[in-house]
């Protein structure tokens, strides 16, 4: 979830404190220590991240990246998260809708 040889750092941990606060009405989301970040889970299954540096991202595909484009969102690396716009971040309700998406999308990928 971080860099390489990246180390966890209080900005991520609080991050992600933060994103689980605004996510767990959404359903049973926790998260996980990975690679100096944070995997972020809905049902055991990965959604979001936060890396190192404390940056959410949130999981996207055909259907939801165009609206990371549109906001002028990084990708993680090559992996298919996305930065989660600070709009999103800031309105509660946008971000479970976004949130939600991304599920789905976990869900299904992990299916094939």
């Amino acid at each position: 979830m971080g860099e390489k040889e990246s180390k966890l750092s209080p900005t991520a941990t609080e991050a992600v404190e933060q994103l689980l606060d605004k996510l767990g009405p959404i359903g049973d989301v926790s998260s996980r220590k990975m690679f100096g970040g944070y995997g972020v889970f809905e049902s055991g299954v990965m959604f979001a991240l936060v890396n190192s540096a404390g940056v959410a991202h949130l999981k996207a595909d055909d259907s939801n990246r165009s609206r990371f484009e549109e906001a002028g969102s990084a990708q993680h690396g090559r992996m298919p998260y996305h930065q989660i716009p600070e709009r999103v971040l800031s309105d509660e309700a946008l971000l479970r809708e976004w949130a939600l998406v991304s599920i789905e999308i976990a869900h299904a990928s992990k299916k094939k």
